[in-house]
């Protein structure tokens, strides 16, 4: 059985008047629009939902999922969390592996500073429909569950003060 990536469960999350006090950026890649724009749509609508107000939302937008971590490295310090939406799709070269390492390796340092929680929300797959499948499709929407970890990540201090 395969997880529906929408799923989650509320009770684990603060109180939204806490995380309408906070702040969100979502660094989204322009590369594979057509996934990538829905997985931020569905963070967007979450972080909403769950009580972040526009206002303290920022979207910034990068050509391509390399380019995800330099956006976000930018932000560190700047907001309570930031999500980092791409899609790499495999093809006949070894791009993709490049790509996904270089993506992969950037967030894990950002995560080590220790500073602000990074989410990786990048979907590595083998062709567009398994991330048509992850962007909205029949596992739900991998943007929905970077939203939900960000409030969660954001708010970890808070629930274990001796962090």
């Amino acid at each position: 059985m395969r997880a529906n990536l929408s799923s989650y469960d509320v009770t684990k999350l603060p109180a939204k008047e806490i995380v309408a006090e906070q702040h969100y950026a979502i660094v989204v890649a322009d590369w594979n629009a057509d996934i990538t724009y829905k997985l931020s749509n569905g963070a967007l609508h979450t972080l909403h939902k769950n009580g972040v107000p526009d206002s303290h939302i920022l979207v910034v937008h990068v050509p391509g999922t390399v380019e995800l971590t330099y956006a976000a490295a930018r932000l560190i310090g700047k907001v309570d969390a930031i999500i980092v939406i791409g899609c790499v799709v495999k093809g006949d070269t070894p791009h993709f592996d490049y790509v996904c390492q270089s993506v992969t390796e950037g967030v894990t340092r950002l995560n080590v500073m220790g500073k602000t929680p990074v989410i990786f929300s990048v979907l590595t797959v083998t062709d567009k429909e398994q991330a048509r499948e992850r962007a909205g499709g029949e596992l739900g929407n991998k943007g929905v569950e970077g939203a939900v970890t960000a409030i969660r990540m954001a708010n970890l201090q808070t629930h274990h003060a001796r962090l």
